[in-house]
């Protein structure tokens, strides 16, 4: 168990230090953003009817039935 951990710790370095050292990335060209020229426009209208909403509170009382629970025997559990 521990030769396998062990191998595949040097394995992950060997990966890591070739991830690293043998590649070697440079910049040869600097980017730049396109140019962009926006001329006017507009925006649309809109005419929206929309109904009303009234927000409040009032006081209720509301009936929330009871719930009994019965557990059934120890006895009859353990013979199933």
């Amino acid at each position: 168990m521990k030769v396998g951990a062990i191998f595949a710790g040097i394995v992950l370095v060997a990966a890591v230090a070739f991830g690293v050292y043998m590649v070697d990335i440079d910049q040869t060209e600097d980017g730049s953003l396109p140019t962009v020229s926006i001329d006017g426009g507009s925006l649309p209208e809109y005419d929206a009817d929309v109904g009303d909403v009234e927000v409040g509170e009032r006081d209720l009382t509301v009936t929330v039935p009871t719930v009994d629970v019965e557990t059934p025997e120890e006895d009859a559990v353990a013979s199933n």
